[in-house]
């Protein structure tokens, strides 16, 4: 069977002769390549050679179209973003710097028509016509609640979230719910077969239970309204979010969750039970100074949980570029081994 195959097995509990693997090594892909950030990322061909290099290399399952996650806010008019060696890419200068430039933030129509959506459309091109038929090819989308973040930073847009001013707050809302709408739709047209839904303030752990419905869950299912939930997966940030999967499985329909290493595996998987997928996910901020052996056991451990009754992926977080070599084929051999059924 194919990774891809492997994976919709997966989710609609036929037999596999294993676990989908996923490992999401992104600003890796430089290195790879010999590459600066800056470089590496000025291109979506060399994006795509990279994370294909890496993927037949390690001999995981997926493919990443993302970039970084200020490329969002370049869709929106950011034109400085910063890079550096040892870490991820980020926003280095605000589309929004202050309330006036609310009203004055425009979506684009076509976001495809959008120069800065250029090198993701070739990136995808490539690995869709490299890889898919056979792989998971994931693309990396901000909730509406969760964009403004990158747009304003975060201090701002807890200001404004936590302000009596509802009218300026939903007004970017509505702007920010909007981009999302077209950029699941981009994503989907270009080839992108993993949808992951980014939306830490799902979680209550960010929030708290009375924001959670009153403002987070209303949101969300305006972002989702039009597209719909196919080939989504619910993911908090590395959050966890086990009090509310039952809640979103109703009002959202989302068949598909990224439990946080910070939460219980086994009460996530008792709660979604055969009707979605569980992705167990290992703490790779941990695995930094874990050992390769102690690395191989919590992937034994999260196996033995998860792959019980099917339904069930392996992942990773972030992956930080200080994440040692050793430590990441330690994993994956492992998941290999005791994700076999």
């Amino acid at each position: 069977m194919s990774p891809l195959e492997i994976l919709n097995a997966a989710v609609s509990g036929e037999p596999a002769p294993r676990i989908p693997i996923f490992c999401n090594l992104l600003d890796q892909g430089a290195r790879e390549l010999g590459l600066s950030q800056k470089t590496y990322y000025s291109k979506g061909e060399y994006v795509a050679e990279g994370q294909l290099k890496m993927r037949a290399r390690y001999g995981y399952d997926n493919v990443w179209s993302l970039f970084y996650v200020g490329k969002e806010a370049e869709l929106l008019g950011c034109n400085d973003i910063l890079f550096c060696n040892d870490g991820a890419p980020n926003v280095a200068d605000f589309v929004i710097k202050n309330y006036d430039d609310i009203a004055k933030l425009e979506i684009p129509e076509n976001l495809t028509d959008h120069p800065a959506w250029t090198e993701t459309a070739n990136c995808l091109k490539i690995l869709r016509s490299e890889v898919g038929n056979t792989h998971p090819i994931c693309a990396y989308l901000t909730a509406s609640t969760t964009l403004p973040a990158i747009l304003m930073g975060m201090d701002k847009w807890m200001d404004l979230l936590m302000s009596k001013d509802t009218d300026i707050r939903d007004e970017l809302l509505r702007k920010c719910s909007l981009f999302f709408e077209k950029e699941i739709a981009a994503y989907r047209e270009a080839g992108a077969n993993v949808l992951v839904y980014s939306t830490p303030f799902g979680s209550t752990s960010f929030v708290g239970m009375k924001r959670f419905h009153e403002f987070s869950l209303p949101w969300m299912q305006r972002d989702l309204a039009a597209g719909g939930v196919n080939d989504l997966t619910y993911y908090c940030g590395m959050l966890p979010f086990n009090n509310v999967i039952t809640q979103i499985q109703e009002t959202l329909k989302i068949g598909s969750y990224y439990i946080s290493p910070m939460a219980d595996l086994a009460e996530a998987k008792a709660i979604i039970g055969t009707s979605g997928l569980t992705c167990g996910v290992i703490d790779d901020i941990k695995m930094i100074h874990w050992s390769s052996e102690q690395t191989r056991a919590e992937v034994k451990r999260l196996c033995d949980i998860g792959k019980v009754g099917g339904h069930f992926l392996f992942g990773t977080g972030v992956m930080p570029l200080q994440t040692p070599e050793e430590n990441i084929v330690a994993m994956l051999e492992a998941a290999f081994e005791y994700g076999r059924f």
